[in-house]
């Protein structure tokens, strides 16, 4: 990565996290966070209980970007084709004539806010898939491509399962990062509560545009993965795999699922873009284990004695970041 694309995106990154500022109060790491997946190409899933600002912060990050953005409220009445868009039946009034036209949804935008998906069947769920994956959409048999960058964040509360449709394993593979919004400190709680309260919302100018983000997503490529970083990132991963040889007790003891390939490289690709903003040129064992719980909370699946034992998926990550071995720099 070339110096003055490096100091492009770090100035971006400032630029966005002082307009943030102005609208939310903390949440620094989640936004630090959202901004990795959006300049590696990534989709974020934010989880949290209502009122932590998730919908907020995607808005002003809208905003804030010279993009297309669209907001989609997911409900259990909601069809893919309310997503995708549909083949429409339109009339030439002056001809008579009639021809099959396809209607473009709210998909076809840059980004895209799936406001607690985990409220919409699974079949419309899965109306996202080819989209976060493939950036096009099909439909009778014609495939459409979607603007880039194109990034989407859904959101989910955590809470309240009543009338929702857990994300299937191949939709929440999907998304880069699941990451938990927290509540806040007491001094930030009174802060937001004070300012929100005495004031309007603050408008945002634009600090990025398209053309920026899809230049950054290029370049952060170039950022250099020692060969004993990506081994400690293949390791972590490979340790999260129940009934695999040399496979930790406590794994097979209380995980039923562990996480795939795509967890790997979405530690490589974001340890670059973590790197690349903290102005090195490579990447560090530390920004994996930064990243280890927003990668690898939504893949790793613990079974019913975890559950029974009381440990959550997070333990699971503490003892693998204790227990799984640092390789020595300068492996070959």
């Amino acid at each position: 990565m070339e110096k003055p694309a490096l100091e492009r995106l770090r100035e971006g990154r400032s630029q966005i996290m002082a307009q943030i500022r102005r609208r939310i109060v903390g949440q620094d790491d989640v936004i630090e966070q959202v901004l990795i997946a959006l300049f590696s190409g990534g989709h974020c899933l934010l989880t949290g209980v209502p009122g932590l600002a998730k919908t907020l912060l995607i808005k002003s990050l809208g905003e804030m970007l010279d993009l297309s953005y669209r907001r989609i409220q997911f409900t259990p009445d909601l069809m893919p084709a309310d997503i995708t868009g549909m083949d429409m039946l339109d009339e030439d009034r002056t001809t008579g004539r009639r021809t099959i036209e396809f209607v473009k949804g709210p998909i076809f935008a840059n980004i895209i806010l799936a406001d607690e998906i985990n409220r919409t069947p699974p079949k419309t769920q899965a109306a996202l898939l080819e989209a976060m994956q493939e950036y096009q959409v099909t439909a009778a048999g014609e495939s459409y491509l979607l603007d880039r960058p194109f990034f989407v964040l859904a959101t989910q509360n955590p809470i309240e399962l009543e009338g929702t449709y857990p994300l299937p394993e191949a939709q929440l593979d999907r998304f880069m990062f699941n990451i938990v919004i927290d509540y806040l400190s007491a001094e930030d709680e009174l802060q937001v509560a004070l300012e929100t309260t005495s004031r309007e919302q603050a408008s945002l100018d634009t600090a990025l545009s398209g053309a920026d983000i899809l230049a950054f997503q290029s370049e952060i490529r170039k950022v250099f993965v020692p060969k004993n970083v990506a081994q400690f990132a293949v390791d972590l991963v490979r340790n999260t795999r129940p009934g695999r040889n040399g496979t930790p007790e406590f794994v097979s003891n209380w995980v039923s699922w562990g996480a795939g390939l795509r967890a790997t490289q979405y530690l490589l690709l974001g340890g670059k873009v973590r790197a690349a903003l903290r102005g090195r040129y490579n990447v560090a064992i530390e920004d994996i284990r930064a990243l280890a719980y927003p990668v690898l909370r939504h893949r790793v699946l613990t079974n019913f004695y975890a559950e029974s034992e009381g440990v959550t998926v997070e333990s699971v990550i503490d003892r693998l970041l204790s227990e799984v071995p640092e390789p020595k720099s300068g492996l070959s």
